[in-house]
């Protein structure tokens, strides 16, 4: 049994009869998105917050891991949840965001999405770093998290970026494109103008590229990790009421 760094912990909140899954981002932990979690919870949801695959424990453990790992049990931590609830919205951060949208790909009947600086949108340029660095037995770089403004806010995430694990997000990402154009799901969109790890960009060209209603939400005061940055506050009370229209 591998150990998980203290505050990296899963959790599950009884509620119901609806439900919200609640996704975290690369290389982070269920601890970004914690509050998040807690305020649908205290709004009376069932809640669940998996620690994904490789996560939460060690660099070397992630090492090993890749989309198909992450994506298998978000779809497994979906599909439970949809057992007991009648409706369910995702929530996620960043490659949260990712796995969100990828979710109502395939489950059409999800009933929402809240999507806090999501990665979707191809980064072509990431890839022409990655791959010589991995050609030349490279397995980590610098970190992408902790990316916040908020004066003393640490994210609980790895120091280090694995590039393997990162080159399948890549490709996974650019795999969802094609199935953008189907998507009618409700959105909330929550982004930051100041990203440092998404491209801001990136809600621009979500709006673009779904069916569905998209309401934008700008996170002027916080950087990529926003849920545990300045405009937390705001993501928490513009999700929970985004969900109860949801599930009216």
């Amino acid at each position: 049994m591998v150990d998980i760094i203290a505050g990296a912990e899963p959790q599950s909140w009884s509620g119901g009869p609806d439900g919200v899954l609640v996704l975290h981002g690369f290389t982070g932990t269920p601890d970004s998105m914690r509050h998040l979690a807690q305020a649908f919870a205290d709004a009376g949801y069932a809640v669940e917050l998996p620690l994904l695959p490789g996560h939460g424990t060690s660099l070397e453990d992630m090492l090993t891991t890749s989309w198909d790992d992450w994506s298998a049990v978000a779809d497994a931590a979906y599909t439970a949840l949809a057992a007991r609830c009648d409706k369910v919205v995702v929530a996620g951060l960043s490659m949260g965001g990712t796995l969100a949208t990828w979710l109502a790909t395939r489950h059409p009947e999800i009933a929402g999405l809240v999507l806090v600086n999501p990665a979707v949108m191809p980064q072509p340029e990431m890839a022409e770093i990655l791959v010589p660095m991995i050609e030349a037995g490279e397995t980590s770089f610098d970190a992408i998290s902790g990316d916040i403004a908020k004066e003393g806010q640490v994210e609980l995430a790895y120091d280090r970026t694995p590039l393997l694990p990162l080159a399948s997000l890549g490709a996974a990402i650019d795999g969802l494109q094609a199935q953008l154009a189907g998507l009618a799901v409700p959105i909330l969109l929550c982004s930051s103008p100041q990203d440092h790890v998404v491209p801001p960009a990136t809600g621009d060209h979500l709006v673009a590229s779904v069916a569905g209603p998209v309401e934008r939400v700008s996170l002027d005061r916080s950087f990529h990790v926003a849920t545990q940055d300045h405009d937390a506050g705001l993501i928490e009370e513009r999700s929970v009421a985004f969900a109860a229209r949801c599930f009216a």
